[in-house]
């Protein structure tokens, strides 16, 4: 998996591709451990090619969503493949995180 962030101004995209899993979820753990990301407004998680989500990678947003929350830094996901957002359904992360279909969505919330 490959994971790329893009600042934009008090917004940082995080776009992420290919398989987030156990082994690949360091990556992601990293990026979102930076700490130059509380100074952001938003985190915005680009999810289009993103093409499969373990357990193991949702544990990586949910470990720091509370440290985001604390930092008044809102985690919105967009562009999530149906499949991947089943993943989050199933577990009812869908309603513990903010996932919209589109980039623009994501931008105005």
């Amino acid at each position: 998996m490959k994971v790329t962030s893009q600042p934009a101004g008090p917004v940082q995209v995080l776009l992420l591709d290919g398989e987030l899993d156990a082994s690949s979820a360091v990556v992601l753990d990293t990026e979102l451990s930076k700490p130059e990301l509380l100074k952001f407004q938003k985190v915005l998680i680009d999810c289009q090619r993103l093409s499969y989500i373990s357990s193991a990678g949702l544990g990586v947003f949910i470990s720091h969503l509370q440290r985001l929350q604390d930092a008044d830094v809102k985690l919105v996901f967009y562009s999530m493949q149906e499949k991947v957002f089943n993943v989050f359904e199933i577990l009812g992360l869908d309603s513990l995180m903010t996932i919209v279909p589109s980039q623009a969505e994501a931008q105005a919330l």
